[in-house]
C-alpha cells in the first residue's frame, strides 16, 4: 500500500498541495511561536538602566511581609516608605536619588529626579549645562536650551527654565534642593563602594538586582504576558485550523475517490489496507510538509517579533532565541495533526463495500451517519451549556476572551460536522430565485451542491471558519467592551470629569482649582490598596479607593446592599461582599504604605460595585487623585461650567470631559488593546482558510472535468460554463456565510445572555465592515480558484 500512496500522490498532486501548504505553514508557524515563546520566556530580564554606572544601590524594602503558621507571606507596597533620615546618614557619600511624576505642560510623562543622579547611567549632557538655582532644568533630547517651560509635579505648577538636554530618557533633572522640595521622600542612595547590612527596612541591590527598581520594570513585565498571550493563542488556532483543513481536505479528498476505493476492494485490498494507504498519503506529505516548516519557521520568529514590539506588545529589549526545540515540537506536531486530521476519512474509506462504492460512485448518500450526528450534536450540546453555565455561575467570567475562544471552537467544529444535514435545504432556499432565471443556470448550478452534500460542506468549511470566527470574536470584543464601558458609566452621576492627560494623576494646585470654581460640587478618588490576611495563611492585595465620603455619593450610585457611605470615617471603611464580612465587623488589614490599622465595616456594597473598597483620604498617602468628579448645582449654567473647568485645568496635564465622552474614551482604549491580540488571530485563520478555500476549489475543478465537458457537448459556451461555474462558487460561499452566521449569532446570543446581567441590556453588535470584508475575500478567493480550475483544463 505504501506504493500504490506513493502512485496517488504522483498522480493526484494538486489534491495534496493544499495540504502540503497548510501543513508547512502550520508547522512554520509553531516553530515561529515556540522561538518568539522562547525567546520572551527565557531571554534575561533587561539590564539596569537607572543605576547602570553606580556598583551599589540601596532601597527601601517595598514589599509587606507577614508572618503566618506557614511562612512569611509577602506582597509589593502599593505606595513606597522611602528611606530613614538615620539610615542616609550612615552613607554621607551617596548620591541621594528622589523620583516622582514631573511632565512638561503638553509633553510626554516623564520622572523628575535630582540632578546628582544624572552620574547613576551612562547619560551625557548633549547642550547646555546643569541646573544651579531652583528655577533651571534639564530635560531629555526634544526640547531646546533657554526656553521657557513649565512643569506639572504633584504639587502644582511651576515655571522654569531649560539650561540643558541630556540623553537621559524621559526625565526632568532639577537642583538637588529644588527635587527635595518637590519629592521629599527619597527613595534610592547610589555608592561607589561596598555596603554592610542596612536593616530590615532597606535592601542593598548590586549586580543585576538593580534592575529590580528601574521605572519600566512593570510595563516590561507587562509585555512579556502579552506577547506570551498572544503567541500562545496564535499557536493553539494553528494547531486548530491545520487539524480542520486537513480534516475537510481528506474528507473532500475521499468522497471524491470513491470509484478508486472500489476498484481497490475489488481487487482484494482490505479495509485495513485502504486506511493504511490514507495514513501513509497523509504521513508523506506530513513529512515533507512539516520538515519544511520547521526548518523555515525559526526565519520569520525575528519578523514576528518585531511587528509585537511595533504594536506594543512585547518588550524591544528581548533577544532572539536560538534554541532547536520549537522546530522539533513544529515537526512532530505537523505529522500529528496530518494524522488526526485523516482519521475520520481513513474509517470512512475503509467502511465501503465493494458493490455497494460502486453503485454509489455517481449519487452520494443522502444521509449522514450517526457517528458525525452524534458528535456534532455532542459539540453543540457541550458549547450551549458551557454558555449557560457561565452566564448562570459567573457572568462576569464572559468578558474574558480566553473563555469565549474555546466555546466559539466548539461551535465551528458542531457545525462543520452538521453542515451536510443543512446543505440541500440551503441549496434550496438560495436558488428559488434563480429558477426564475433564464436559461439553464437555475438548474445546473444547485445541482453540483445538492448531489454530493459531504464534498459541498467539506468546501464550505473554510467559509465557515473565516466567516464565523471573525464574526464571532469582533463581535464579542465590541460587545464586551460595549458591557464594561455600561458597567463604568452606569453608577456616575457626575456631569464632567476631570482626567489627567498622562498616567502621573492630578496635581494637587488643580484639585484646589476645581473645588474654588463657583457653581459646582467635586469629589476626588485616588487609587490605592489595603492587604487582608485570608485563612491566615494567605496575603491578599485588594484594590481601594481613597474618597471623600461626604461629597462622592452626589458623584456615584453606589451598589450599596447595607450600611451607609455617610458613616465613613478615618476609623471605617466599606467593602465588597466578596470580603465576606458583616455590617460592624473589624476588619485588620495593612494600608499601602505597609501599616497595619483596624477598621470598622460601615458599608457592604453588591458585586456590581465600581470598586472593590473604599476609605477615607487619611489612609492614602502617595496616592495621586487620578478623577475629580464634578456635579453641577441647580442653577449653574453649563456652558459657565464648561468655561471655567476648562479655564482651572488648563496648563495642568488634565482636561474635562462629559460622562458621556470619558466613557467612549475608555471603551476606544480597550477597544484597540483587545482588538490587536484578536486580528493577530484572525490574520492566521485568515491565511489558512485562504489556502484551504483555493485547494478545495481547485480539487473540485479537477474532478468535474469531464462533466463540464458534457456540458460543452449539451451546447454550453464557454462563457456560459465559466458563469455557471462563477455562480458554483458563489453558492458555496454563500452556503457558508449562512451556516457561519447561525454559529456567530448562537456565540453571541450565549455571550448577550451573560452580559446582560452585568451590564444591563445591550445590543447585540456585527463588526459589519470586517465582517464583510472577510465574505468579499471569500468571494474573490473562491471565484477566482474555480474559475482558473476550470479555465486550466478548458
Amino acid at each position: 500500500m505504501l506504493s500504490i500512496a506513493l502512485s496517488t500522490l504522483r498522480t493526484r498532486l494538486t489534491s495534496f498541495i493544499g495540504t502540503f501548504v497548510a501543513l508547512a505553514l502550520g508547522a512554520a508557524l509553531i516553530a515561529a511561536m515556540g522561538q518568539v515563546l522562547d525567546t520572551t520566556v527565557g531571554s534575561p530580564d533587561r539590564a539596569p538602566q537607572r543605576y547602570a554606572s553606580a556598583p551599589v544601590v540601596v532601597v527601601p524594602d517595598n514589599r509587606l511581609t507577614v508572618g503566618t503558621w506557614q511562612g512569611e507571606q509577602s506582597a509589593p507596597l502599593a505606595e513606597p516608605r522611602g528611606l530613614p533620615d538615620e539610615l542616609v546618614a550612615r552613607f554621607p557619600d551617596a548620591v541621594v536619588d528622589r523620583a516622582f511624576p514631573a511632565r512638561l505642560v503638553d509633553g510626554p510623562d516623564s520622572t523628575g529626579r535630582p540632578w546628582s543622579a544624572s552620574r547613576t547611567a551612562p547619560q551625557k549632557l548633549i547642550q547646555g549645562r546643569a541646573p544651579k538655582t531652583d528655577k533651571e532644568v534639564v530635560v531629555s533630547a526634544g526640547a531646546q536650551v533657554g526656553l521657557k517651560v513649565r512643569v506639572v509635579t504633584a504639587g502644582g505648577v511651576r515655571p522654569y527654565t531649560v539650561v540643558g538636554v541630556t540623553t537621559a530618557p524621559s526625565t526632568v533633572f532639577f537642583t538637588d534642593a529644588e527635587a527635595a522640595t518637590l519629592s521629599p521622600r527619597i527613595d534610592a542612595l547610589a555608592l561607589w563602594h561596598p555596603v554592610p547590612s542596612v536593616g530590615g527596612g532597606a535592601r542593598v541591590l548590586t549586580g543585576h538586582d538593580r534592575a529590580l527598581v528601574d521605572p519600566t520594570r512593570v510595563s516590561d513585565e507587562r509585555a512579556r504576558d502579552n506577547a506570551n498571550t498572544i503567541v500562545g493563542i496564535a499557536a493553539g488556532f494553528a494547531v486548530f485550523i491545520a487539524v480542520f483543513v486537513v480534516s475537510s481536505t481528506f474528507a473532500f479528498a475521499v468522497a471524491q475517490r470513491r470509484r478508486e476505493f472500489a476498484l481497490l476492494r475489488t481487487v482484494g485490498a482490505t479495509r485495513r489496507q485502504v486506511r493504511w494507504m490514507l495514513y501513509s498519503e497523509a504521513g508523506i506529505v506530513a513529512v515533507i510538509a512539516s520538515a519544511v516548516g520547521a526548518v523555515a519557521g525559526p526565519f520569520a520568529a525575528g519578523p514576528i517579533l518585531d511587528w509585537l514590539v511595533g504594536l506594543g506588545m512585547a518588550p524591544a529589549w528581548l533577544v532572539p532565541s536560538t534554541a532547536a526545540w520549537p522546530s522539533v515540537v513544529a515537526f512532530c506536531t505537523g505529522v500529528a495533526v496530518a494524522v488526526s486530521g485523516v482519521a475520520a476519512a481513513a474509517r470512512r474509506a475503509g467502511r465501503v463495500h465493494p458493490a455497494e462504492a460502486m453503485r454509489e460512485a455517481a449519487i452520494e448518500d443522502r444521509g449522514m451517519g450517526w457517528g458525525r450526528w452524534a458528535a456534532g450534536g455532542v459539540l453543540f450540546c457541550a458549547a450551549l451549556i458551557s454558555m449557560g453555565v457561565t452566564a448562570v455561575t459567573d457572568p462576569t467570567g464572559a468578558t474574558n476572551n480566553k473563555s469565549f475562544m474555546p466555546i466559539v471552537m466548539l461551535l465551528i467544529v458542531a457545525a462543520g460536522l452538521l453542515t451536510p444535514a443543512v446543505v440541500r435545504p440551503v441549496t434550496r432556499l438560495l436558488a428559488a430565485p434563480l429558477g426564475r432565471l433564464r436559461g439553464a443556470g437555475g438548474t445546473v448550478v444547485p445541482a453540483a451542491a445538492a448531489a454530493s452534500t459531504r464534498q459541498t460542506a467539506a468546501t464550505v468549511a473554510p467559509v465557515l471558519i473565516a466567516v464565523g470566527l471573525s464574526a464571532a470574536l469582533l463581535g464579542a470584543a465590541a460587545m464586551t467592551d460595549t458591557a464594561k464601558a455600561a458597567m463604568q458609566t452606569r453608577p456616575v452621576r457626575a456631569d464632567y470629569l476631570v482626567v489627567p492627560t498622562g498616567t502621573a494623576g492630578l496635581d494637587r494646585q488643580l484639585v484646589e482649582r476645581l473645588r474654588a470654581v463657583p457653581g459646582v460640587d467635586v469629589a476626588t478618588t485616588a487609587p490605592t490598596s489595603v492587604y487582608t490576611l485570608e485563612g491566615a495563611t494567605a496575603l491578599i492585595q485588594r484594590p481601594a479607593e481613597a474618597v471623600d465620603p461626604a461629597r462622592l455619593p452626589a458623584m456615584l450610585d453606589l451598589p450599596l446592599i447595607a450600611g451607609s457611605l455617610s458613616d465613613l470615617d478615618d476609623h471605617g471603611i466599606v467593602v465588597s461582599e466578596t470580603w465576606e464580612l458583616s455590617l460592624g465587623d473589624t476588619a485588620e488589614l495593612w494600608r499601602a504604605d505597609g501599616s497595619e490599622v483596624s477598621l470598622k465595616v460601615v458599608g457592604l456594597l453588591g458585586a456590581d460595585a465600581p470598586a472593590d473598597s473604599y476609605i477615607s483620604p487619611a489612609h492614602a498617602f502617595s496616592a495621586p487623585v487620578t478623577t475629580a468628579y464634578v456635579k453641577l448645582r441647580p442653577g449653574t449654567s453649563r456652558e459657565t461650567a464648561e468655561t471655567l473647568l476648562e479655564k482651572a485645568t488648563a496648563g495642568h496635564n488634565a482636561r474635562a470631559v462629559t460622562t458621556r465622552e470619558w466613557a467612549a474614551d475608555a471603551a476606544d482604549r480597550r477597544g484597540s488593546a483587545s482588538r490587536l491580540g484578536l486580528l493577530v488571530v484572525l490574520g492566521i485563520i485568515l491565511a489558512y482558510t485562504a489556502i484551504a478555500l483555493v485547494n478545495t476549489l481547485l480539487m473540485a475543478a479537477s474532478d468535474r472535468t469531464a462533466e463540464r465537458g458534457a456540458l460543452r457537448l449539451l451546447g454550453a459556451t464557454r462563457g456560459q460554463l465559466l458563469r455557471y461555474v462563477a455562480g458554483e462558487a458563489l453558492l458555496i460561499v454563500a452556503i457558508g456565510v449562512i451556516v457561519a452566521s447561525g454559529v456567530a449569532v448562537a456565540a453571541l446570543a450565549g455571550l448577550w445572555a451573560s452580559l446582560v446581567q452585568i451590564a444591563g441590556p445591550i445590543a447585540i453588535t456585527l463588526p459589519w465592515p470586517a465582517v464583510g470584508a472577510v465574505v468579499g475575500g471569500c468571494v474573490a478567493l473562491a471565484t477566482f480558484a474555480s474559475l482558473a480550475g476550470t479555465l486550466r483544463r478548458a
